[in-house]
């Protein structure tokens, strides 16, 4: 029998990784459970992540890694077309369970690493993304009335507000596919409101 690839293996520790985090929390998650659970070797673990920290990071990297292929994938369209695009699978990866397992381990962490992480893996790489579409769609006369980074910070807030919050908590239960895009579509129509063209 062949043995899997690197990226295959990877692949399954990380789901291991994803269901140990969801069921025990960060505080559960060990290294040598995690190994177990994917039938691969203390060292193998120990040699690609380094330690539980390097994990967390790696589990970050997938879940935020999948998005940024959806927006290299999104095609050339006006501004608007884009973010129309965008929203829903912001929303959708956001509000995921993997992303609600990796953002109460963080908001669980006295140490105060993995929030860092959790943010230059997430909306550190998704907010310059946004100010470009913004950019954009203020030179395209889509958008006008403030700078392309207020536009980011005013779409992002519209479009997430509390909701992943609420659901991390428990306080909401998932979203539909319908909710979502309705979301999305009040924050477009939203910022066209407060920020008309010049």
């Amino acid at each position: 029998m062949a043995r899997p690839d690197k990226n295959t293996r990877n692949a399954q520790i990380l789901d291991a990784a994803f269901r140990m985090l969801d069921e025990k929390g960060f505080s559960g998650l060990s290294m040598q459970a995690v190994a177990r659970a994917a039938r691969a070797s203390n060292e193998t673990l120990y040699n690609w992540y380094g330690d539980k920290t390097g994990l967390f990071s790696h589990l970050i990297a997938q879940n935020t890694g999948a998005l940024r292929a959806q927006l290299d994938a999104l095609p050339d369209q006006p501004p608007l077309d884009q973010l129309a695009a965008f929203g829903p699978l912001l929303l959708t990866m956001l509000l995921g369970p993997r992303a609600i397992a990796l953002n109460k381990a963080a908001a669980a962490d006295d140490s105060g690493t993995l929030g860092p992480a959790l943010a230059a893996a997430g909306r550190d790489t998704v907010k310059p993304w946004v100010e470009e579409v913004m950019a954009r769609a203020i030179a395209d006369r889509q958008l006008g009335g403030g700078s392309a980074q207020t536009l980011a910070e005013t779409y992002l807030t519209l479009l997430i507000g509390d909701l992943q919050i609420r659901r991390v908590t428990g306080a909401i239960p998932p979203l539909s596919e319908a909710q979502i895009a309705g979301r999305a579509g009040r924050a477009i129509a939203l910022l066209e409101k407060i920020f008309p063209p010049d």
